[in-house]
């Protein structure tokens, strides 16, 4: 018994390690590097996000960014891939992958949303292959913890990090606090978990920031690796500031 809650134990610690890693590459890397432009990174930086995003999630980066640029390019109205408005919070958080797939199966989403990322070397060698990612890395944590505790920490971390980012644009639509006009939310305890994301509103009043708190009292544990990587010169930022939509601004006024 005291082997199996062990396994059990370091199964859940792990997979909080490696939720924590791929939650901040997606909203580091995939969300304001380069859905946005919000920031830009060293290649180096660059390549180690790609390289712990294909080993833990597999996502392919140009598939992520495309949808979710069409969802700003059609917040809550007819064609967002996943509007809690028009579906649903229930259905966006119960189907968010499926939502996910069924909008990268339209050719026309890469080709207009993502045509500024095409394949590179890496793609063609590691990063495109994303089944080959996603194996390796659960086979890694087979390896490292053993068979069955690898394997339940892999399926703990796919779990809680597909919620996560499925009540992004679920809750993150639909439940909390609107400072700024627009239908996303803010809240603060799914920034916890998602490494700043659930500040939605914030996000959505001012898209091309790096920075998500917009109050003293709001916390991105995303921005504070930015910053730290603009200390050791890794990234740089597009605005110093915060750049508020007209529409955000108005709203303010």
């Amino acid at each position: 018994m005291n082997t199996i809650l062990s396994s059990v134990l370091t199964a859940v610690a792990v997979a909080a390690v490696v939720n924590t890693a791929a939650m901040a590459c997606t909203t580091i890397y995939l969300h304001r590097a380069l859905s946005h432009r919000a920031l830009a990174l060293r290649p180096s930086a660059a390549l180690v996000f790609r390289a712990i995003l294909w080993l833990s999630t597999g996502i392919k980066p140009k598939e992520w960014v495309s949808v979710h640029r069409k969802h700003h390019a059609f917040t809550d109205i007819g064609g967002d891939p996943h509007s809690p408005v028009l579906l649903g919070w229930k259905t966006v958080q119960a189907k968010n992958v499926a939502l996910y797939r069924a909008t990268i199966k339209d050719p026309d989403t890469i080709s207009r949303y993502a045509k500024d990322l095409p394949d590179d070397r890496w793609d063609k060698m590691f990063f495109g292959h994303n089944k080959t990612g996603l194996l390796l890395g659960i086979a890694i944590l087979m390896v490292a913890l053993g068979p069955w505790t690898g394997l339940l920490a892999a399926f703990i971390h796919a779990n809680v990090y597909l919620a996560g980012n499925a009540a992004v644009n679920a809750l993150g639509h639909h439940f909390g606090r609107r400072p700024y006009d627009n239908k996303a939310t803010n809240l603060q305890w799914l920034a916890f978990f998602t490494m700043g994301e659930g500040l939605h509103n914030n996000h959505h009043a001012a898209p091309s920031s790096p920075r998500l708190s917009h109050r003293w009292f709001q916390i991105d544990p995303g921005w504070w690796i930015i910053k730290m990587l603009t200390i050791l010169r890794l990234a740089t930022l597009r605005f110093a500031d915060i750049r508020l939509t007209p529409a955000a601004k108005a709203s303010l006024s």
